[in-house]
């Protein structure tokens, strides 16, 4: 039995999720790392289940149904019903390379984290060329050249956790969120209260596809509006109310000084004006931090059926 349970919600998705668990079958190593694979079905119908039956021969397929639309739900159904050691996050667009999860746990362990993240390659195959650019690093994530440790916090989507000081309690993710999504930062932000340790894995990469419906760019810019908003929230989670104004100051001079060269390089068709209209529209989420986009749960049932 392995030491590691990957777990991967899923909404909907059947042909990426065949390609994210086909990348779990290659896996180096697998048999020896991976406790169990437990495949969180968000849809109310349970569609996913043939999908990831037809993995079980090859992988420990741990099918769970969780019809309560929401990330954070979905999440804490998963851990629910596995008890392993570490459990690495996967989402169902992701694909993971056959070194991933061995070099994932490798540098977790080496640095004695309680969180470890990994890089993301964006992947926007079906948006136009003039786009292509802008919405492949949109949807990367990057970070040091060199594994280590890391004050700096990412998504859930490829990180490892080591369950005993981080995962305890019924729900660590917060419901509250299931329609938003920013559970995770709730949950590492009581980490980092309790000194938890966080890692950097820079070779433990995967690639990131982004459906056809979020290679457009009223998605995207919906969702770095939604990512500006971060850090004024996390402010105002925690009451610190001068720390708001702050954020929200930067903001302010985010959107004018980023919003003006923006409208200039669209004036000129600039390549930069889809990247430089982001950095504005993430300003503005500082801004305006109290409006909640809906990305997730009931809203992803809505739009995928």
């Amino acid at each position: 039995m392995g030491e590691v349970a990957v777990l991967i919600p899923t909404l909907r998705r059947p042909e990426s999720l065949d390609r994210t668990l086909r990348s779990l079958a290659a896996q180096s190593g697998a048999k020896a790392l991976i406790e169990a694979v437990v495949v969180v079905d968000n849809s109310p119908e349970g569609s996913a289940r043939p999908v990831a039956e037809s993995w079980s021969p090859a992988l420990p397929i741990l099918y769970v149904h969780e019809p309560r639309p929401g990330v954070a739900t979905a999440r804490n159904a998963g851990l629910a019903k596995v008890a392993a050691d570490y459990v690495a996050f996967l989402d169902d667009d992701e694909e993971a390379p056959p070194s991933w999860l061995e070099t994932l746990l490798g540098v977790h362990k080496a640095f004695g984290a309680d969180v470890t993240f990994g890089p993301w390659r964006g992947q926007a195959s079906a948006a136009p060329a003039w786009k292509r650019p802008y919405l492949d690093a949109f949807f990367s994530r990057t970070g040091p050249e060199r594994s280590g440790l890391t004050d700096q916090r990412y998504g859930c989507g490829n990180s490892l956790m080591t369950r005993a000081t981080t995962l305890s309690g019924p729900a660590p993710f917060d419901p509250a969120y299931d329609q938003t999504g920013g559970e995770d930062d709730r949950l590492y932000q009581a980490l980092t209260r309790r000194g938890a340790r966080f890692a950097w894995a820079a070779e433990a990469w995967v690639w990131e596809h982004a459906p056809d419906h979020r290679c457009r760019i009223a998605y995207t810019l919906r969702r770095a509006f939604s990512f500006g908003q971060t850090p004024t929230t996390d402010c105002a989670h925690q009451g610190d109310w001068p720390g708001v104004l702050r954020w929200m100051a930067i903001g302010a001079a985010q959107t004018a000084i980023y919003g003006a060269a923006a409208a200039v390089l669209w004036a000129t068709g600039s390549a930069r004006r889809l990247a430089m209209t982001d950095r504005a529209v993430r300003g503005l989420g500082k801004v305006i931090w109290w409006v909640t986009p809906k990305f997730y749960g009931q809203a992803e049932v809505a739009r995928s059926a």
